[in-house]
This record gives C-alpha cells, sequence and structure tokens, in this order.
C-alpha cells in the first residue's frame, strides 16, 4: 500500500493540486496537515469521489486541522486534545490492511513561533507538546502494538535535515532543546524513521523550503519537518519512499513536499 503525508497549507485553497498528487502517486491512504477549514466546509465528497470512502478529520477555521482518507476501511477514529488545547493537531484510526492493520497517528507538532526562548509562549507551548506525546505514548501505546506516526512534526532532528547545522542551532526547529525533546519521543516506543531507513544520515534531506526565499530551488535552504515513523516490527513492510520535491515547485504550493511512504501490509 502507498501512505501520503502532506502538509497542505489550507485543502480548500490547494484542493486542485491535492487532485493531481492523487492523479499522478495513486495513493491508498493520504494524511494531510493544517487542512485550515471547519469539518462542515471539508472538501468530502470530491475526495469520496477519488475512491477514498473511508475517512476522519478534525479542523478548524483558519488555523491546524489533521485529516486521513483511505481506500481501506478505517476504524476507531479518535480525536485528541494536547496539553489542555483542542486545536486539531492529533487524530488517529486503525487502518484494516488484510495482512497486517495498523494504528496510524497523524499529527501536527506546533511550529513554536519564531524565537527559541522559554520565555515565548509558542516555543513552551511546542515543548509541552513533544513532552506529551513522549509521556503518552510511553504510557498508553506499547512498542509490540504495530502502529505509525505520520506529520508535519516541526522539527529537524539530524545534523543533515537542516541546510547548515551551526547556523541553525538558534533556529526555532533545530535547536538542542527541541532536538532532545524529539529523541526522546523517538525513543518513546522506539520508532523507526522509515525516510532515513532509505536515506543515509550522511545525506542531506529537506522536505520545506520557505516561502521568504526569493527562489527557493537555487537557494536550497530546505529542513526535513515531514516524518513518517512505523514501529519495529514493521520495520521489514518497509518499501520504498519518495520525497515530491517538485511538487514544491507547482503553482501556489504549499511550502511542504508530499512524503510518501510503500509498505508491505497487504
Amino acid at each position: 500500500m502507498r501512505l501520503i503525508t502532506w502538509n497542505i497549507n489550507s485543502v480548500r485553497l490547494r484542493l486542485g493540486l491535492l487532485m493531481q498528487l492523487i492523479d499522478r502517486q495513486k495513493p491508498d491512504v493520504f494524511c494531510l496537515q493544517e487542512t485550515k477549514t471547519p469539518d462542515e466546509f471539508f472538501p468530502v465528497e470530491a475526495l469520496v469521489n477519488k475512491g477514498f470512502k473511508h475517512h476522519h478529520f478534525t479542523g478548524m477555521k483558519g488555523y491546524n486541522g489533521v485529516a486521513v482518507f483511505s481506500k481501506l476501511p478505517l476504524a476507531d477514529p479518535q480525536v485528541y486534545k494536547r496539553c489542555g488545547k483542542n486545536d486539531c493537531r492529533h487524530i488517529s484510526v486503525t487502518v484494516k490492511a488484510k495482512g497486517k492493520p495498523f494504528e496510524l497517528h497523524n499529527i501536527y507538532i506546533p511550529a513554536g513561533g519564531y524565537e527559541a526562548d522559554m520565555a515565548s509562549e509558542k516555543f513552551r507551548h511546542k515543548l509541552d507538546f513533544v513532552d506529551e506525546l513522549t509521556r503518552w505514548f510511553s504510557r498508553e501505546r506499547y512498542s509490540g502494538a504495530s502502529m505509525v506516526v505520520v506529520g508535519d512534526l516541526n522539527i529537524a532532528p539530524l545534523e543533515n535535515d537542516v541546510w547548515d547545522h551551526k547556523k541553525m542551532q538558534d533556529v526555532v526547529s533545530h535547536t538542542p532543546v527541541e532536538v532532545e525533546k524529539f529523541t526522546k519521543f523517538y525513543n518513546s516506543v522506539g520508532w523507526v524513521d522509515a525516510i532515513r531507513h532509505f536515506v543515509p544520515e550522511e545525506e542531506k534531506l529537506y522536505s520545506w523550503w520557505s516561502y521568504r526565499a526569493e527562489d527557493w530551488a537555487a537557494a536550497d535552504k530546505g529542513r526535513r519537518l515531514d516524518h513518517i515513523w512505523v514501529t519495529k516490527n514493521l520495520k521489514p513492510s518497509l518499501k520504498k519512499h519518495q520525497i515530491l520535491r517538485d511538487v514544491r515547485g507547482w503553482e501556489r504550493p504549499s511550502d511542504h513536499a508530499p512524503v510518501i511512504l510503500d509498505l508491505n501490509v497487504s
């Protein structure tokens, strides 16, 4: 099966791009972040007509929002309120793949603002959010379960997940405190970084390029903010990955590129 995760930065604004992506890549399941629409305005019918009859989403006006659409049956839909906020950042479902069903978590971690300062409410919220995820997965889930985490996790943990490790040390998304907390989350149930499974840590790897760059492709000052993790028992199912950099160059694009993982779970 083919799984795609993409921070679409408004599903209604970029529905046409999503349709192109579906036609070209033919996913079985796709997950979106930053859908930026209340549930009653989500363009469900257009996606059901594409064959995605099973879905689960939560959204709000103008901010955040996460969604899962699937050709495979889904079960046990959940919406989680993190850090005492109902801000539409974490949902889960069970994907009923015939050979190996798995629990799928779609997460949008807060960006954390622009200042890597503990006096910043946005930055503290980001760190608290990651801490809560770490505690929750450690207590409520276990490493023997079949689980997949996808989403815009808004942290680039490795040196080669950013364009310049030294220059990014004080920039939100790659600061030491973020990386430390992110690593604890990663170790919470012994996740496997599905994309780095295929790409050695020594190689540069990005999924996000800022709108602020005059020529983002030439500057190539990217960060890997979008992730797919699987539990260790799913590691033998990993078949192929793609980060669709070209989609970042489509007309009126998201600043994130879609990330694809092919899994043998049929």
